[in-house]
């Protein structure tokens, strides 16, 4: 798998969490802060665009302007991740991108008090927290390799994913709630407070961060050590097959933004409150999966859990493209295809982040990690886009079915790849060289 010889035990492995991780103290702190993080998520990504379509009267082109703007960001991770990497203390920046992240939505609030909430505002909330996610999301890497053993690797992303599909199935309701009783603006504040309890949990996490060894490419430009992490992924078969894998099967699922509920309102005849109640059990089915991946991957090994949900993520689209029949059986199919789905997202993105932290290097995580996910993210928009194309010139039911069948196809990658040979996640490479740049 890696070339990195077989290290020693890493303070991680000898530290308190190597034990049970719900008796670990540090990773409770952990996990209860993006916890909580997750829950204030799913209110603001309810509320900004209430704010921008109910208070401002926003177009169509600037809501979905707003959307384009939180995901742009991700485009620079590969050179935030670069700096990232040359950075000793990995648990600062992401106490630092949470409070930035407090600060910027608490305007919100405040701006709302005084009646002075503007589109511009939204865009600099959109972009400025976006900027910060992806700071947070590069640090993240090394400081999880940190904090958890490897052997855990796959119970620990098990517990963060299920708390982030529970935020799916009960966050939506509360945020709702919220702004109903609180105004849009003012719901905002609730995620304000979820990212300064986690930069609480998370800045009293004690964890050890070793310094960098010397001429560890310090005298390497940022560009130069982004070029590392894209070099190091295109050379590593696990790596290279991970991100083609990723990028393929988000940009055809990214095909349905919209169109699935569009398609369900248009042509399966369903309301609003019965396309919620559908679309509910995809987090349903993504709260079941993160609970039985690690079991599942103990069963069929890490590659072929990662293989199963290349396929069970994206192909239930097509269940909901043939559901016809009384509004049960359309209402049905719908839920099917979304709790499949869900299921599939979490089997895919629990093992494939295992793998990742047990064959990417020490030195290396957030350069490599930075460089995923400029391509990973980066190319959700064109999906996106292209799926607003197909709908228009083929129709919503044949660019869905589209979506199924190609997102199925990043199954290719797995089987061209090592992955699938993979029953147990390898030793991690804690020191390989740097590529050269």
């Amino acid at each position: 798998m890696s070339s990195a010889t077989r290290p020693a035990p890493s303070d991680a492995a000898s530290s308190p969490s190597a034990g049970p991780l719900w008796r670990d103290r540090r990773f409770r702190r952990f996990w209860a802060g993006q916890s909580i993080s997750q829950f204030g998520d799913r209110i603001s990504e309810l509320a900004l665009p209430l704010i921008a379509v109910g208070t401002l009267h926003a177009s169509a082109g600037q809501v979905a302007s707003l959307t384009a703007v939180i995901w742009t960001p991700n485009l620079l991770a590969v050179f935030l991740g670069a700096w990232v990497d040359q950075q000793r203390r990995k648990r600062r920046l992401m106490v630092l991108a949470d409070l930035v992240r407090a600060a910027v939505l608490a305007t919100l609030p405040i701006a709302s008090l005084t009646g002075k909430v503007a589109m511009g505002q939204l865009y600099a909330v959109a972009a400025l927290t976006g900027a910060a996610g992806v700071l947070f999301n590069n640090a993240y890497p090394p400081f999880f390799t940190r904090l958890v053993p490897p052997y855990r690797y796959l119970d620990a992303n098990s517990r963060l994913s299920a708390s982030r599909s529970a935020s799916y199935v009960a966050g939506p309701a509360i945020g709702g709630a919220l702004v109903q009783a609180l105004s849009a603006p003012v719901a905002v504040l609730a995620d304000a407070l979820s990212f300064l309890a986690s930069a609480f949990l998370v800045g009293r996490i004690p964890i050890e961060e070793p310094p960098r060894t010397a001429g560890e490419t310090a005298e390497l430009s940022m560009l130069g050590r982004a070029r590392q992490g894209l070099v190091f992924i295109a050379r590593h078969p696990v790596l290279r097959a991970c991100l083609g894998c990723c990028a393929t099967v988000n940009f055809f699922t990214f095909i349905t933004s919209g169109l699935l509920v569009l398609f369900a309102g248009r042509t399966l005849g369903l309301s609003a409150g019965t396309i919620g109640l559908a679309l509910g059990a995809g987090a349903t089915g993504g709260f079941l999966g993160a609970v039985l991946a690690p079991r599942l991957s103990r069963r069929l090994g890490v590659g072929r859990g990662i293989a199963l949900g290349t396929v069970l993520f994206p192909a239930p689209i097509a269940l909901a493209t043939i559901a016809s029949g009384p509004l049960l059986a359309r209402t049905g199919a719908l839920a099917a295809a979304e709790f499949l789905s869900g299921a599939g997202l979490m089997f895919f993105d629990i093992n494939l982040n295992s793998l990742q932290a047990a064959v990417i290097p020490d030195g290396l995580r957030s350069r490599v990690s930075g460089a995923f996910s400029t391509v990973n993210y980066g190319i959700r928009p064109l999906g996106a886009l292209l799926g607003g194309l197909l709908a228009t010139v083929i129709g919503v039911r044949a660019a869905l079915l589209i979506a199924a069948a190609g997102g199925s196809l990043s199954l290719l990658w797995v089987l061209a790849s090592p992955i699938l040979g993979i029953r147990d996640l390898p030793q991690p490479a804690a020191a390989h060289p740097a590529p050269e740049a």
